[in-house]
């Protein structure tokens, strides 16, 4: 994407979550994963791209030991609606006999973290706990609910803290939401 386009879509976006509003969630569900995985060494995988941002400010919060890898999967590419999930990476570190904590940046739909977990279950793991920076209330039954959640936005096309819109915006502390979006 062009600079002059990426910085007009910011101009006429929406702030839905501020800075400060999304380093209090992370603090919040820091202390909600201590609380409940304190005493194991669970195995943490990362959902890149998205939840890189999320998990970069978590994982420093974490007062417990922890094993870490990533998988890379995603049903959006470029797209702002999903289609079939594409798997990039999966995690190298074994899962089997393992609580495994997934982290990701939105659960939106639900059918890219539910067939992370799937996987996860498939592969042996004992546990399968996930963590979202946003949920998305679309309205809609979703097939996977997270465990812990940061904050909740609004049904519309979100980016920034992890989210892009069309390669860019990851980098932004808060969540944007575009306009003309439902």
């Amino acid at each position: 994407m062009e600079p002059a386009r990426a910085w007009a879509l910011l101009e006429g976006a929406d702030c839905v979550v501020d800075a400060a509003a999304a380093a209090a969630a992370v603090a919040r569900v820091s202390a909600e994963i201590t609380s409940r995985l304190g005493q194991l060494q669970p195995l943490v995988l990362v959902v890149m791209g998205g939840g890189v941002v999320f998990a970069g400010q978590l994982l420093p919060q974490l007062r417990f030991p922890l094993d870490f890898d990533y998988v890379h999967a995603t049903r959006y590419g470029s797209a702002t609606t999903g289609g079939a999930l594409t798997w990039h990476v999966k995690p190298r570190a074994p899962v089997a006999g393992r609580t495994v904590l997934v982290l990701d940046d939105i659960l939106d739909q639900g059918y890219t973290l539910a067939a992370i977990r799937q996987w996860l279950l498939d592969q042996g793991a004992a546990e399968v706990l996930c963590a979202v920076f946003c949920h998305k209330a679309t309205g809609q039954p979703k097939p996977l609910l997270a465990d812990f959640v940061g904050v909740s936005v609004p049904d519309r096309f979100v980016f920034g803290f992890g989210m892009d819109v069309d390669g860019a915006w990851r980098n932004l502390p808060a969540v944007y939401a575009l306009r003309g979006t439902p």
